[in-house]
Protein backbone atom coordinates (compact mmCIF):
# COMPACT_ATOMS: atom_id res chain seq x y z
CA UNK A 1 0.00 0.00 0.00
CA UNK A 2 1.32 3.45 -0.87
CA UNK A 3 0.82 6.62 1.13
CA UNK A 4 -0.12 6.59 4.83
CA UNK A 5 -0.26 3.15 6.39
CA UNK A 6 -3.60 2.42 8.06
CA UNK A 7 -3.21 0.70 11.42
CA UNK A 8 -5.27 -2.45 11.99
CA UNK A 9 -8.36 -1.71 14.06
CA UNK A 10 -7.41 -4.01 16.99
CA UNK A 11 -4.12 -2.14 17.41
CA UNK A 12 -5.94 1.20 17.47
CA UNK A 13 -8.39 -0.09 20.06
CA UNK A 14 -5.55 -1.47 22.20
CA UNK A 15 -3.77 1.89 22.02
CA UNK A 16 -6.94 3.76 23.01
CA UNK A 17 -7.51 1.33 25.88
CA UNK A 18 -3.95 1.89 27.14
CA UNK A 19 -4.54 5.64 27.02
CA UNK A 20 -7.87 5.38 28.89
CA UNK A 21 -6.40 3.05 31.52
CA UNK A 22 -3.55 5.45 32.23
CA UNK A 23 -5.95 8.38 32.58
CA UNK A 24 -8.06 6.35 35.03
CA UNK A 25 -4.91 5.42 36.99
CA UNK A 26 -3.76 9.03 37.05
CA UNK A 27 -7.13 10.36 38.27
CA UNK A 28 -7.34 7.66 40.95
CA UNK A 29 -3.82 8.52 42.10
CA UNK A 30 -4.32 12.28 42.35
CA UNK A 31 -7.54 11.67 44.28
CA UNK A 32 -5.53 9.46 46.64
CA UNK A 33 -3.28 12.45 47.41
CA UNK A 34 -6.09 14.06 49.40
CA UNK A 35 -5.04 11.89 52.35
CA UNK A 36 -1.38 12.96 52.82
CA UNK A 37 -2.43 16.59 52.29
CA UNK A 38 -4.59 16.17 55.41
CA UNK A 39 -1.85 14.21 57.27
CA UNK A 40 -3.63 10.88 56.96
CA UNK A 41 -2.27 7.65 55.46
CA UNK A 42 -4.18 6.71 52.27
CA UNK A 43 -7.17 4.44 52.79
CA UNK A 44 -6.71 0.78 51.89
CA UNK A 45 -9.60 0.61 49.36
CA UNK A 46 -8.40 3.74 47.53
CA UNK A 47 -4.81 2.48 47.53
CA UNK A 48 -5.83 -0.94 46.20
CA UNK A 49 -7.97 0.64 43.48
CA UNK A 50 -5.08 2.79 42.28
CA UNK A 51 -2.66 -0.13 42.44
CA UNK A 52 -4.99 -2.39 40.44
CA UNK A 53 -5.46 0.27 37.77
CA UNK A 54 -1.69 0.76 37.51
CA UNK A 55 -1.15 -3.01 37.26
CA UNK A 56 -3.80 -3.31 34.54
CA UNK A 57 -2.17 -0.48 32.60
CA UNK A 58 1.29 -2.07 32.74
CA UNK A 59 -0.13 -5.52 31.91
CA UNK A 60 -1.99 -4.27 28.86
CA UNK A 61 1.04 -2.36 27.59
CA UNK A 62 3.50 -5.22 28.06
CA UNK A 63 1.45 -8.17 26.77
CA UNK A 64 1.37 -9.00 23.06
CA UNK A 65 0.30 -11.98 20.90
CA UNK A 66 3.93 -13.10 20.99
CA UNK A 67 4.09 -13.06 24.78
CA UNK A 68 5.60 -10.63 27.27
CA UNK A 69 7.26 -7.49 25.89
CA UNK A 70 10.07 -7.07 28.44
CA UNK A 71 11.25 -3.61 27.41
CA UNK A 72 7.66 -2.29 27.39
CA UNK A 73 7.10 -3.81 30.85
CA UNK A 74 10.23 -2.18 32.26
CA UNK A 75 9.53 1.22 30.70
CA UNK A 76 5.82 1.39 31.61
CA UNK A 77 6.29 0.22 35.21
CA UNK A 78 9.34 2.41 35.79
CA UNK A 79 7.68 5.40 34.16
CA UNK A 80 4.60 5.18 36.40
CA UNK A 81 6.72 4.83 39.55
CA UNK A 82 8.95 7.81 38.72
CA UNK A 83 6.19 10.07 37.42
CA UNK A 84 3.84 9.33 40.32
CA UNK A 85 6.63 10.03 42.81
CA UNK A 86 7.08 13.41 41.14
CA UNK A 87 3.33 14.07 41.18
CA UNK A 88 2.99 13.04 44.85
CA UNK A 89 5.88 15.18 46.14
CA UNK A 90 3.85 18.36 46.89
CA UNK A 91 1.23 16.36 48.81
CA UNK A 92 3.85 14.42 50.80
CA UNK A 93 5.52 17.73 51.66
CA UNK A 94 2.30 18.73 53.47
CA UNK A 95 3.20 16.41 56.36
CA UNK A 96 4.61 18.22 59.41
CA UNK A 97 8.39 18.47 59.77
CA UNK A 98 9.46 14.84 59.82
CA UNK A 99 11.27 12.15 57.90
CA UNK A 100 8.61 12.32 55.21
CA UNK A 101 10.06 15.57 53.91
CA UNK A 102 13.24 14.27 52.32
CA UNK A 103 15.39 16.54 50.20
CA UNK A 104 14.16 14.89 47.02
CA UNK A 105 10.55 15.43 48.01
CA UNK A 106 11.15 19.10 48.83
CA UNK A 107 13.05 19.60 45.58
CA UNK A 108 10.33 17.98 43.48
CA UNK A 109 7.59 19.84 45.37
CA UNK A 110 9.33 23.14 44.61
CA UNK A 111 9.31 22.27 40.91
CA UNK A 112 5.94 20.54 40.91
CA UNK A 113 4.56 22.62 38.05
CA UNK A 114 7.29 21.53 35.60
CA UNK A 115 8.87 18.37 37.05
CA UNK A 116 6.57 16.01 35.16
CA UNK A 117 7.78 17.45 31.87
CA UNK A 118 11.35 16.44 32.71
CA UNK A 119 10.33 12.97 31.53
CA UNK A 120 9.39 14.23 28.06
CA UNK A 121 12.76 13.39 26.44
CA UNK A 122 13.00 9.92 28.05
CA UNK A 123 9.41 9.24 26.94
CA UNK A 124 10.22 10.32 23.39
CA UNK A 125 13.29 8.09 23.19
CA UNK A 126 11.45 5.12 24.67
CA UNK A 127 8.55 5.55 22.26
CA UNK A 128 10.89 5.65 19.25
CA UNK A 129 13.11 2.80 20.44
CA UNK A 130 10.33 0.33 21.32
CA UNK A 131 7.89 -0.50 18.56
CA UNK A 132 4.82 -0.93 20.77
CA UNK A 133 1.80 1.20 19.92
CA UNK A 134 0.24 0.63 23.35
CA UNK A 135 3.40 1.88 25.07
CA UNK A 136 3.53 4.85 22.72
CA UNK A 137 -0.11 5.73 23.46
CA UNK A 138 0.52 5.39 27.19
CA UNK A 139 3.59 7.66 27.09
CA UNK A 140 1.87 10.22 24.84
CA UNK A 141 -1.13 10.39 27.18
CA UNK A 142 1.04 10.82 30.28
CA UNK A 143 3.05 13.64 28.69
CA UNK A 144 -0.10 15.32 27.34
CA UNK A 145 -1.52 15.39 30.88
CA UNK A 146 1.73 16.86 32.26
CA UNK A 147 1.81 19.52 29.54
CA UNK A 148 -1.82 20.43 30.22
CA UNK A 149 -1.06 20.68 33.95
CA UNK A 150 1.90 22.99 33.28
CA UNK A 151 -0.08 25.26 30.94
CA UNK A 152 -2.96 25.56 33.38
CA UNK A 153 -0.59 26.52 36.20
CA UNK A 154 1.18 28.95 33.91
CA UNK A 155 -2.13 30.63 33.12
CA UNK A 156 -3.18 30.70 36.78
CA UNK A 157 0.18 32.19 37.75
CA UNK A 158 -0.40 35.09 35.39
CA UNK A 159 -3.63 36.12 37.09
CA UNK A 160 -3.45 39.51 38.70
CA UNK A 161 -2.06 39.46 42.25
CA UNK A 162 -2.17 42.16 44.90
CA UNK A 163 1.14 43.23 46.46
CA UNK A 164 0.96 43.10 50.26
CA UNK A 165 3.37 44.92 52.58
CA UNK A 166 5.02 42.79 55.27
CA UNK A 167 4.57 43.80 58.89
CA UNK A 168 7.60 44.53 61.04
CA UNK A 169 7.26 41.14 62.72
CA UNK A 170 6.90 39.34 59.36
CA UNK A 171 9.99 41.09 58.06
CA UNK A 172 12.03 40.43 61.22
CA UNK A 173 11.28 36.70 61.07
CA UNK A 174 12.07 36.61 57.35
CA UNK A 175 15.40 38.38 57.80
CA UNK A 176 16.30 36.09 60.71
CA UNK A 177 15.64 32.93 58.73
CA UNK A 178 17.45 34.37 55.71
CA UNK A 179 20.41 35.38 57.88
CA UNK A 180 20.20 38.84 56.35
CA UNK A 181 20.52 37.72 52.71
CA UNK A 182 16.98 37.92 51.35
CA UNK A 183 18.04 37.55 47.71
CA UNK A 184 19.90 34.28 48.28
CA UNK A 185 17.14 32.97 50.57
CA UNK A 186 14.47 33.72 47.97
CA UNK A 187 16.44 32.00 45.24
CA UNK A 188 17.46 28.97 47.32
CA UNK A 189 13.89 28.14 48.35
CA UNK A 190 12.07 29.30 45.22
CA UNK A 191 9.94 31.90 47.03
CA UNK A 192 8.34 33.47 43.97
CA UNK A 193 5.93 35.57 46.02
CA UNK A 194 8.69 37.56 47.73
CA UNK A 195 9.17 40.92 46.00
CA UNK A 196 12.48 42.65 46.67
CA UNK A 197 13.49 46.17 45.71
CA UNK A 198 15.91 48.73 47.07
CA UNK A 199 13.14 50.61 48.84
CA UNK A 200 10.74 47.92 50.08
CA UNK A 201 9.96 44.25 50.61
CA UNK A 202 6.54 43.05 49.51
CA UNK A 203 4.57 39.86 49.02
CA UNK A 204 2.80 39.01 45.77
CA UNK A 205 -0.34 37.59 47.29
CA UNK A 206 -2.48 34.66 46.26
CA UNK A 207 -6.18 34.99 45.52
CA UNK A 208 -9.33 33.03 44.80
CA UNK A 209 -8.30 32.24 41.23
CA UNK A 210 -4.57 31.68 41.82
CA UNK A 211 -2.76 28.80 43.49
CA UNK A 212 -2.37 29.37 47.24
CA UNK A 213 1.04 30.27 48.63
CA UNK A 214 2.90 27.05 49.53
CA UNK A 215 3.02 28.02 53.18
CA UNK A 216 3.30 24.47 54.44
CA UNK A 217 6.87 24.91 53.19
CA UNK A 218 7.24 28.56 54.17
CA UNK A 219 5.73 28.18 57.66
CA UNK A 220 6.54 24.63 58.75
CA UNK A 221 9.87 24.10 57.01
CA UNK A 222 11.37 27.60 56.76
CA UNK A 223 9.82 29.04 59.93
CA UNK A 224 8.31 32.13 58.30
CA UNK A 225 5.14 33.89 59.34
CA UNK A 226 1.97 33.06 57.45
CA UNK A 227 1.77 35.31 54.39
CA UNK A 228 -0.53 38.36 54.77
CA UNK A 229 -2.72 37.25 51.86
CA UNK A 230 -3.22 33.81 53.41
CA UNK A 231 -4.07 35.33 56.80
CA UNK A 232 -6.79 37.39 55.13
CA UNK A 233 -8.18 34.37 53.32
CA UNK A 234 -8.17 32.35 56.56
CA UNK A 235 -10.26 35.06 58.19
CA UNK A 236 -12.77 34.99 55.34
CA UNK A 237 -12.87 31.19 55.35
CA UNK A 238 -13.32 30.89 59.12
CA UNK A 239 -16.33 33.20 59.15
CA UNK A 240 -17.75 31.60 56.01
CA UNK A 241 -17.62 28.11 57.56
CA UNK A 242 -18.89 29.32 60.94
CA UNK A 243 -21.74 31.09 59.14
CA UNK A 244 -22.68 27.89 57.33
CA UNK A 245 -22.68 25.95 60.60
CA UNK A 246 -24.85 28.57 62.31
CA UNK A 247 -27.25 28.54 59.36
CA UNK A 248 -27.48 24.74 59.57
CA UNK A 249 -27.96 24.77 63.34
CA UNK A 250 -24.75 22.84 64.07
CA UNK A 251 -23.11 23.15 67.49
CA UNK A 252 -19.50 24.14 66.80
CA UNK A 253 -16.43 25.76 68.37
CA UNK A 254 -12.90 26.89 67.61
CA UNK A 255 -10.37 24.11 68.05
CA UNK A 256 -6.62 23.58 68.49
CA UNK A 257 -4.20 26.20 67.28
CA UNK A 258 -6.95 28.53 66.07
CA UNK A 259 -8.49 28.65 69.55
CA UNK A 260 -5.01 29.04 71.00
CA UNK A 261 -4.42 32.13 68.83
CA UNK A 262 -7.80 33.60 69.71
CA UNK A 263 -7.15 33.21 73.45
CA UNK A 264 -3.40 33.81 73.78
CA UNK A 265 -2.84 36.31 70.96
CA UNK A 266 -5.85 38.51 71.77
CA UNK A 267 -8.21 37.45 69.01
CA UNK A 268 -5.73 36.88 66.17
CA UNK A 269 -4.13 33.93 64.43
CA UNK A 270 -0.83 32.47 65.52
CA UNK A 271 1.89 34.05 63.38
CA UNK A 272 2.71 30.62 61.91
CA UNK A 273 -0.88 29.35 61.55
CA UNK A 274 -1.35 26.98 58.61
CA UNK A 275 -5.10 26.21 58.80
CA UNK A 276 -8.33 26.96 60.63
CA UNK A 277 -9.45 24.38 63.20
CA UNK A 278 -13.13 23.96 64.03
CA UNK A 279 -15.08 21.21 65.76
CA UNK A 280 -18.74 20.22 65.47
CA UNK A 281 -21.02 18.07 67.60
CA UNK A 282 -23.14 15.44 65.86
CA UNK A 283 -26.19 13.75 67.40
CA UNK A 284 -29.43 12.10 66.32
CA UNK A 285 -30.71 15.31 64.75
CA UNK A 286 -27.46 16.54 63.18
CA UNK A 287 -26.12 13.40 61.50
CA UNK A 288 -23.02 13.03 59.35
CA UNK A 289 -25.17 12.79 56.23
CA UNK A 290 -26.99 16.03 57.00
CA UNK A 291 -23.77 17.86 57.86
CA UNK A 292 -21.91 16.57 54.79
CA UNK A 293 -24.70 17.31 52.32
CA UNK A 294 -25.29 20.77 53.76
CA UNK A 295 -21.64 21.80 53.60
CA UNK A 296 -21.12 20.25 50.14
CA UNK A 297 -24.16 22.03 48.76
CA UNK A 298 -23.10 25.41 50.17
CA UNK A 299 -19.49 25.00 49.07
CA UNK A 300 -20.52 24.21 45.49
CA UNK A 301 -22.87 27.20 45.51
CA UNK A 302 -20.40 29.69 46.99
CA UNK A 303 -17.14 28.53 45.42
CA UNK A 304 -15.39 26.62 48.22
CA UNK A 305 -13.92 23.16 47.79
CA UNK A 306 -15.39 20.64 50.27
CA UNK A 307 -13.70 17.28 50.84
CA UNK A 308 -15.40 14.67 53.03
CA UNK A 309 -13.67 11.92 55.04
CA UNK A 310 -16.51 10.02 56.71
CA UNK A 311 -14.41 7.19 58.16
CA UNK A 312 -11.93 9.70 59.63
CA UNK A 313 -14.67 11.90 61.10
CA UNK A 314 -13.27 14.90 59.27
CA UNK A 315 -14.28 17.58 56.75
CA UNK A 316 -11.88 19.82 54.87
CA UNK A 317 -13.15 23.08 53.35
CA UNK A 318 -10.71 24.98 51.17
CA UNK A 319 -10.64 28.57 50.00
CA UNK A 320 -10.15 27.65 46.35
CA UNK A 321 -13.24 26.99 44.23
CA UNK A 322 -14.06 23.46 43.00
CA UNK A 323 -13.05 22.68 39.42
CA UNK A 324 -14.95 20.67 36.85
CA UNK A 325 -14.25 16.99 36.32
CA UNK A 326 -11.65 15.68 35.34
CA UNK A 327 -9.64 18.61 36.78
CA UNK A 328 -11.41 18.47 40.17
CA UNK A 329 -8.86 16.25 41.91
CA UNK A 330 -5.77 17.76 40.33
CA UNK A 331 -5.83 20.44 43.01
CA UNK A 332 -4.13 17.78 45.17
CA UNK A 333 -0.96 18.43 43.15
CA UNK A 334 -0.72 22.04 44.33
CA UNK A 335 1.92 23.03 46.89
CA UNK A 336 -0.37 25.19 48.98
CA UNK A 337 -3.89 25.13 50.37
CA UNK A 338 -5.86 27.50 52.58
CA UNK A 339 -8.39 25.40 54.42
CA UNK A 340 -10.57 24.91 57.47
CA UNK A 341 -10.45 21.50 59.12
CA UNK A 342 -13.68 20.41 60.80
CA UNK A 343 -13.41 17.58 63.32
CA UNK A 344 -16.45 15.54 64.32
CA UNK A 345 -17.31 15.02 68.01
CA UNK A 346 -20.06 12.85 69.50
CA UNK A 347 -21.29 12.35 73.05
CA UNK A 348 -19.98 9.28 74.85
CA UNK A 349 -19.68 7.90 78.35
CA UNK A 350 -16.12 7.33 79.56
CA UNK A 351 -15.12 6.39 83.11
CA UNK A 352 -18.61 7.30 84.33
CA UNK A 353 -18.80 10.84 82.90
CA UNK A 354 -20.22 12.34 79.71
CA UNK A 355 -17.51 13.39 77.29
CA UNK A 356 -17.35 14.81 73.78
CA UNK A 357 -15.36 12.27 71.81
CA UNK A 358 -13.43 12.39 68.54
CA UNK A 359 -11.80 9.54 66.61
CA UNK A 360 -8.38 11.06 65.92
CA UNK A 361 -5.71 11.95 68.45
CA UNK A 362 -5.18 15.64 69.24
CA UNK A 363 -2.15 16.82 71.24
CA UNK A 364 -2.55 15.68 74.88
CA UNK A 365 -6.30 15.01 74.74
CA UNK A 366 -6.94 11.92 76.91
CA UNK A 367 -8.13 8.60 75.50
CA UNK A 368 -11.66 7.42 76.19
CA UNK A 369 -12.88 3.96 77.14
CA UNK A 370 -14.16 3.33 73.62
CA UNK A 371 -10.78 4.05 72.01
CA UNK A 372 -11.37 7.65 70.94
CA UNK A 373 -10.20 10.91 72.51
CA UNK A 374 -12.34 13.34 74.42
CA UNK A 375 -12.96 16.18 76.85
CA UNK A 376 -15.60 16.56 79.58
CA UNK A 377 -18.85 17.84 78.11
CA UNK A 378 -19.20 20.64 80.67
CA UNK A 379 -15.93 22.24 79.50
CA UNK A 380 -17.41 22.78 76.03
CA UNK A 381 -21.20 23.05 76.38
CA UNK A 382 -22.99 25.29 76.21
CA UNK A 383 -20.56 27.05 73.89
CA UNK A 384 -19.52 30.64 74.45
CA UNK A 385 -17.92 33.17 72.10
CA UNK A 386 -14.48 34.73 71.80
CA UNK A 387 -13.24 37.83 69.94
CA UNK A 388 -11.59 36.62 66.75
CA UNK A 389 -10.22 38.62 63.80
CA UNK A 390 -12.52 41.57 64.33
CA UNK A 391 -15.66 39.63 65.18
CA UNK A 392 -17.03 36.99 67.55
CA UNK A 393 -16.93 33.24 67.00
CA UNK A 394 -18.03 30.20 68.99
CA UNK A 395 -15.63 28.60 71.47
CA UNK A 396 -15.79 26.18 74.45
CA UNK A 397 -17.42 27.80 77.48
CA UNK A 398 -14.26 27.04 79.50
CA UNK A 399 -11.79 27.83 76.75
CA UNK A 400 -8.70 28.03 78.97
CA UNK A 401 -9.48 24.69 80.61
CA UNK A 402 -9.94 23.21 77.14
CA UNK A 403 -6.54 24.52 76.05
CA UNK A 404 -4.88 23.19 79.18
CA UNK A 405 -6.18 19.72 78.34
CA UNK A 406 -4.68 20.02 74.85
CA UNK A 407 -1.40 21.83 75.55
CA UNK A 408 -0.77 22.02 79.29
CA UNK A 409 0.80 25.46 79.76
CA UNK A 410 -0.81 26.95 76.65
CA UNK A 411 0.63 30.42 77.30
CA UNK A 412 4.12 29.13 76.60
CA UNK A 413 5.08 29.48 72.92
CA UNK A 414 5.79 26.15 71.25
CA UNK A 415 6.24 25.39 67.56
CA UNK A 416 4.47 22.06 67.25
CA UNK A 417 4.90 21.51 63.51
CA UNK A 418 7.72 23.92 62.68
CA UNK A 419 11.12 22.51 61.77
CA UNK A 420 13.32 22.45 64.90
CA UNK A 421 16.16 24.51 63.37
CA UNK A 422 13.79 27.13 61.97
CA UNK A 423 11.87 27.28 65.27
CA UNK A 424 15.04 27.89 67.26
CA UNK A 425 16.04 30.74 64.94
CA UNK A 426 12.73 32.56 65.27
CA UNK A 427 12.21 31.94 69.01
CA UNK A 428 14.11 35.07 70.06
CA UNK A 429 11.97 37.33 67.89
CA UNK A 430 8.72 35.79 69.10
CA UNK A 431 9.87 36.12 72.71
CA UNK A 432 10.53 39.85 72.19
CA UNK A 433 7.18 40.30 70.41
CA UNK A 434 5.37 38.45 73.19
CA UNK A 435 6.86 40.56 76.00
CA UNK A 436 6.16 43.78 74.10
CA UNK A 437 2.45 42.95 73.86
CA UNK A 438 2.05 41.65 70.34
Amino acid sequence: MTGIEVLPLPRVIAALLASVLYMATYLSFVRLLRYPRCWYPPSLPATLTTGMLAALTVTLVSLSPDGLDGPALAVSAGFIVVLFYIIAAPAIAFWPASGWATRSVEFLAKHGDTAGLWLLIPALFAGLAISNIKLQAFLATAMAIELTWFLRLLWAGRQRRHIYPLSNNDLSVLETQAKGDLVAFRQRHGIRELMLSKSAVGWKGCGKETPACPFNLYVNRLGLNTAPCCRGHMKDLSYYVAGCLVEMGVVHWLEGGTLLGAMREEGTLLDWEDDIDLSVLLDEDMTWERLASGLAERGARDGYYVDLFKKKGFVSISFDPPKRWPFRWERNRLRGEIRADIIIYRRAISHGETVLERRSHKCAMPATESGGYGVPQEIVLPTSTVPFLGGEIACPNQAEAYLRILYGDFKKIEYTYVDAVAAKARARIDAVSDTSGR
